[in-house]
């Protein structure tokens, strides 16, 4: 069946000034949204708050966002409202960055290579010794993230959390949405951009954040980048684009259109073995996208990452639009957001796996996806072969092993999987 033309052609979409929004930005300047008939403004929002409230209110039709807030505006954790996300933006992208002060209290507690740099990758046992020594001397140790339901709350909890250190507990049904019971260490939020100075300031000693803010600590002389989320669990979703649940009812063929868009964004930014990135870096780099020196950008961007000063490593997954399927909605990357919102409380009371399933079917919508591509498809923008194999997919990928703590995660049974990790709630655990 042919895809009918657009019922809204023009459009509004938000976004935070972080390298991730992409595809947006790449969509918007390579023609592909008008190519589908779509005139698109672009908006930088204050903050992941906003930007959802606004999608929520309809002043904005859709935008790049955190891949937890979709699932916990339709479960009603906060704002409680109806989104769904027909494309997930990107893999990866994420590091967790400590102040110079508590790196050199780190260092002694972490191995060596033959060079004297640090063996990679740095797991949160280097931290808790100092974490410990701070709560001996009565000091609270601070550390920022950028919204409760961010990607980066997770892994920085997830990476504590494998080296012992306790993040914290929330507790909605008690009106405790701090997220700092019984925590070793205090997560608090702070919006992407102003992690530097905050923790320039001395106000947390850490964050984990987006590009180019770790880089930026770097550049800056700061602080220093210990880990990836690639090396906390490789090549793991970032964020996606989310529209309202009505959006979609009411505007199938945009919907379609706009992903359609966005897909050939993704695609451009990787391809040739990221050929384009140099491209993209100076396009991200003008104020009203991300908004810092391309340099700065370009240092992830295209494949490498410096950790301490002047120890650049090559790390090509580092940002990943469109390879391994990244652009594809799969459910298990959805269930997992939701078990970690269980295991620190975000979902006060146990659930059972159908509940799990339930929730990521009514969010993430690879339907709406598959019906983009087999447009592209068929246009020949892009082939059969760089798409899941539509007609066995399932949604769920399968066992992935390469998490930090060496634990695997099986999309398909969550409660088992929450059973394994040892510090969070488990099935029975309430507070």
């Amino acid at each position: 069946m042919a895809l009918g033309e657009p019922e809204k052609e023009d459009l509004k979409f938000g976004f935070i000034k972080l390298t991730d929004m992409a595809p947006l930005a790449i969509a918007l300047e390579n023609g592909y949204f008008e190519d589908e008939g779509l005139f698109v403004e672009l908006e930088a929002q204050a903050n992941w708050k906003v930007l959802l409230d606004r999608v929520i209110t309809g002043e904005l039709d859709g935008a790049h966002m955190l891949a937890g807030q979709p699932l916990a505006a339709t479960i009603g954790y906060g704002t409680k409202a109806h989104i769904i996300t027909p494309f997930s933006m990107d893999l990866n992208g994420n590091g967790i960055t400590v102040s110079n002060t508590i790196w050199e209290q780190m260092k002694p507690h972490i191995p060596k290579q033959a060079d004297g740099k640090p063996v990679h990758p740095i797991k949160a046992d280097a931290l808790k010794p100092v974490v410990e020594k701070y709560q001996q001397e009565g000091k609270s140790f601070n550390l920022g993230m950028v919204f409760p339901v961010s990607t980066h709350n997770y892994e920085l909890r997830y990476w504590l959390a494998a080296g012992g250190i306790h993040p914290g507990f929330y507790a909605p049904h008690k009106g405790d949405t701090s997220g700092q019971l019984q925590a070793d260490a205090l997560l608090s939020v702070t919006p992407p951009p102003q992690m530097p100075s905050t923790m320039e300031a001395g106000t947390i000693y850490g964050y984990c954040v987006g590009e180019p803010w770790n880089q930026q600590a770097v550049f800056k002389g700061i602080g220093v980048p210990v880990i990836t989320d690639y090396e906390i669990w490789k090549n793991n979703p970032e964020k996606v684009f989310g529209i309202t649940a009505d959006f979609a009812e009411k505007y199938p063929n945009t919907t379609i259109r706009l992903t359609k868009a966005l897909i050939r964004a993704a695609k451009w930014l990787d391809e040739n073995n990221n050929a384009n990135r140099p491209e993209a870096v100076k396009i991200l780099s003008k104020p009203y996208y991300v908004g810092a020196d391309a340099e700065v950008i370009a240092n992830s961007m295209t494949g490498t990452f410096e950790y301490e000063k002047g120890d650049k490593r090559s790390v090509p997954d580092f940002n990943v639009f469109f390879r391994y399927n990244a652009t594809y909605p799969y459910y298990s990357d959805a269930i997992w957001y939701l078990t970690q919102m269980r295991r620190w409380g975000q979902i006060a009371e146990h659930k059972d796996d159908n509940w799990y399933f339930d929730t990521a079917q009514k969010v993430y919508r690879p339907d709406l996806y598959q019906q983009a591509a087999q447009s592209l498809i068929k246009e020949g923008e892009i082939s059969a072969e760089q798409f899941p194999d539509f007609a066995s997919e399932t949604g769920f990928k399968g066992p992935q092993p390469d998490f930090i703590d060496g634990i695997t995660y099986d999309g398909s049974k969550p409660t088992e999987y929450l059973e394994a990790l040892d510090i969070g709630l488990k099935a029975t655990d309430s507070l």
